[in-house]
């Protein structure tokens, strides 16, 4: 396939918002209050709608007679190439909050750079996917140094969840040859250029919220090559089984 890179690019993109706004998603009538289980909900629609739209340009990338339905529904665990962070359990609120957070922090500066890809459709995606994340963002910091500088509990929970999840971050910067040729091609983004002003978001936080950024980790990856954690089958399974059920449905 002529566009092979670009199309398993635009997966990545799309599975990593497809599964963490289905994990954000779960929180949905079980959030600790009423505002934040609102909140929740629109992030995570935000996060949908930007996989669907991503999903629409891979599958006429793809030009195979496939859709964005198709792409979302009927892949099996091992084609998935979301991020590991992105399919992490919720946890307590502290876990959904360090999730989402680092995740946020990638995806601010990721989209900043995305912004000037010479892929235009990309292009225009970055720019409204930025404006969304902005909010994202802004919302887990302000989480991240009210728990991290609240009460003993609120603290200890957060540095548990951050100890627990920081494994995964160094597949958030994976690339493979197909992404380094887009790259050369000012298509893709190389996540190395926005490594230093990740580590810098999440440090100037982390501070403010006096917590300890994990030291010495032995870092978890492979998601690029669709090798993934135990907890994606499970939630494939949830997500998926309607779509399987009934095909050819029409809402």
């Amino acid at each position: 396939m002529k566009n092979e890179g670009l199309f398993n690019y635009l997966l990545r993109l799309a599975d990593t918002n497809l599964i963490l706004g289905h994990r954000l998603s779960e929180w949905c009538g079980h959030a600790p209050y009423l505002e934040e289980d609102i909140a929740m909900a629109n992030i995570a629609l935000d996060m949908i709608g930007q996989a669907n739209a991503l999903f629409q340009y891979a599958a006429k990338t793809e030009a195979k007679g496939r859709t964005e339905d198709d792409l979302a529904y009927m892949r099996n665990e091992r084609e998935f190439v979301n991020t590991l962070l992105s399919e992490q359990p919720n946890g307590d609120f502290a876990m959904t909050i360090v999730r989402q957070f680092l995740s946020d922090v990638f995806d601010f500066h990721f989209y900043e750079s995305l912004k000037s890809s010479k892929d235009e459709m990309l292009s225009a995606l970055a720019v409204k996917g930025h404006k969304e994340v902005t909010y994202h963002l802004r919302h887990t910091t302000a989480w991240m140094e009210r728990l991290g500088d609240g009460t003993e509990e609120s603290h200890s929970r957060l540095q548990k969840a951050l100890n627990e999840l920081w494994c995964y971050t160094d597949d958030l910067f994976e690339l493979n040859e197909g992404d380094k040729r887009l790259v050369k091609e000012g298509i893709a983004v190389d996540p190395a250029s926005i490594q230093n002003a990740w580590i810098k978001t999440v440090d100037d936080v982390l501070a403010k919220a006096k917590l300890v950024k994990p030291a010495g980790v032995w870092q978890q990856k492979g998601s690029r090559e669709g090798i993934h954690s135990e907890h994606l089958g499970f939630l494939l399974a949830e997500m998926q089984h309607l779509h399987r059920a009934y095909p050819q449905a029409q809402w």
